[in-house]
């Protein structure tokens, strides 16, 4: 009886480590495909490059910053733009917030009224979404007083909401440069816009 016991237990030992052997086997072919196959694409050169393009674009932009009136914020550097991951070219993320109420104006001089629902662009960091967040009470009230102080004739004109937009870019970026020394917008656009 001692020898049968000691026969099984002899004869599972080696199963047990042949089983061991064999999923630590599996393992390493299953992890160096995945590797290799990483590497065969240019998985791993594509970072690389990928951060030199960054880099590249972030000297060019750094030059920039300072045309633009980008002074450095409370945290010491002025916001950074986003990238976009692209092979080809190092490409820029867009960014959008749109304020969450309507503007409703009268307009200069008449009893009609312009109703408005306005989204800003930024290719920047966080904190300049953050900052538009925070202040869209301020860039609210710069828009409303854009918006009274428009006449029923200039709505009529075909580059009047072009040029509304711009104003209000202009007036958006001087409310965050005052309040967060950084503007950031680049763009106004209306997702609805209604004279009546």
């Amino acid at each position: 009886m001692a020898d049968e016991t000691q026969e099984t237990e002899g004869g599972k030992k080696p199963s047990m480590l042949l089983l061991i052997v064999a999923v630590l086997l599996v393992l390493v072919l299953v992890g160096g495909s995945i590797v290799g196959t990483l590497a065969f694409t240019g998985f791993f050169q594509k970072k690389e490059s990928l951060a030199a393009e960054a880099a590249e674009a972030k000297g060019t932009q750094s030059g920039s910053g300072a045309a633009d009136g980008a002074a450095p914020g409370a945290s010491g550097a002025a916001p950074k733009l986003m990238t976009k991951a692209s092979p080809e070219q190092a490409r820029f993320e867009y960014r959008y917030v749109e304020f969450e109420k309507e503007l409703l104006a009268n307009l200069s001089g008449s009893k009609r009224f312009m109703l408005v629902k306005i989204a800003v662009m930024t290719r920047y960091d966080d904190r300049v979404v953050n900052n538009i967040k925070r202040h869209e009470s301020a860039m609210r009230s710069a828009a409303l007083d854009i918006m009274r102080q428009s006449v029923e004739a200039e709505v009529q004109k075909p580059e009047f909401r072009k040029l509304m937009a711009e104003k209000m870019r202009t007036e958006f970026n001087a409310v965050l440069d005052r309040l967060e020394n950084f503007g950031g917008i680049e763009e106004v656009y209306f997702t609805s816009f209604v004279v009546q």
